[in-house]
Order: C-alpha cells, then structure tokens, then sequence
C-alpha cells in the first residue's frame, strides 16, 4: 500500500483531529489529505474492470494467437514430412539405378573374364581363317570377348573371314561391351524385344 495512503487512512481514523502541541488545524492539509484518501481507497471492482482495455483488433489477435502458431506448426509439419516422402523416393531410385550399375558392371567384368590371357594369346598366334571358323561356333559374348582382347589388326583379319551376317553381330557386342554407361543393358534388352 501506497505510503500517502497509509498515513491518511491513519489520520482519517483518528477523526483527523490529533494535533501536535502548538499546532493549528490547516483546512487546505486537510481537504488534501480527503482527496488523497478518497482517490487511493479501495473501489468496488465492476464487470468495466475486466474488459479489455487493448483495441478490438488487438484483443483479437492476442485471443488467436496461440491456435495460429499451432496451425502454423501443423503446416510445417505437413510440408516436412511431403518433402521427407519426396527425399525417401529419390533415395529409392538412385538405388535402383545404383543397383542396375553395379549389375551392369558385374556383367562386363565376367564378359571380359571369359577371355583368358592364355586363350587369347592362342587365337593371337592363329591364321585369321581358322580363327574365324573357331570364333563362329563360340557363343557370342565369348567370342566378342576374344576379340576384344586382340590387337585391332587381328580382330579386323579375323572379322574380315567370318560371314557378314554373325561379324556384324560380334560387332555390336564388342561396341556395347566398351560403353562406359550403363544404358548398355537397356539397349541391349530394347534391341530384343
């Protein structure tokens, strides 16, 4: 409570009348002292008291403020978890792509395997005739291998004797065996089909 307050609610209770030895009643303290009792006394609290004293516009917003910043939150969730929906399937298709390469490769690797160092130092030292007649009865992959393993001379000499028909073949194996990326496989199974 207010100091002022106090000695005048005092003063008031002791009928304003105690005087000090000596003094005079002042009829200008004592009508401050009233006003002063009267302005800080207690009031009677009226339904005027709870009203907001903050503009409608503001009593509005302060009133919505919370249930915005949920919505708001709500949104951000939502919009996360489309874009964690969108990241999952992109990871899933660059597996898929990663697995195809790797398959692809694991193919290429065994293709170029079949033609062993030895065997292809064999068919290296053949006449490019008797090479043919031995390549046209290999399995294909086999034989592009071989010749992919040969010097450039020696493939076109042995390519040269074979039927135009099944060294066109050879050909194209041996071409899609040296692509580097990994449409090779897709080519090959569209050009099938």
């Amino acid at each position: 409570m207010n100091v002022t307050l106090r000695i005048a609610l005092c003063w008031l209770a002791l009928g304003g009348t105690v005087l000090a030895a000596g003094d005079h009643a002042d009829p200008a303290k004592d009508a401050a002292m009233r006003a002063l009792a009267t302005r800080d006394a207690p009031k009677e609290v009226s339904a005027q008291d709870f009203v907001a004293k903050e503009p409608a516009k503001t009593g509005y917003c302060a009133n919505i403020a919370d249930a915005a910043a949920d919505a708001r939150f709500a949104w951000q969730k939502e919009q996360l978890a489309v874009m964690e929906r969108q990241v999952e399937e992109r990871i899933k298709l660059l597996e898929e792509k990663r697995a195809e390469y790797e398959a692809w490769l694991k193919r290429r690797n065994e293709f170029l395997a079949k033609a062993d160092e030895s065997v292809v130092a064999v068919y290296a030292k053949m006449r490019p005739d008797a090479a043919a007649l031995q390549l046209a009865n290999m399995p294909d992959e086999a034989a592009a291998a071989l010749l992919t393993k040969l010097n450039a001379r020696a493939a076109s000499a042995i390519l040269s004797e074979m039927e135009a028909a099944r060294a066109a073949g050879l050909a194209r194996a041996m071409s899609e065996s040296g692509r580097k990326d990994a449409t090779a496989p897709a080519f090959k199974k569209n050009q099938r089909s």
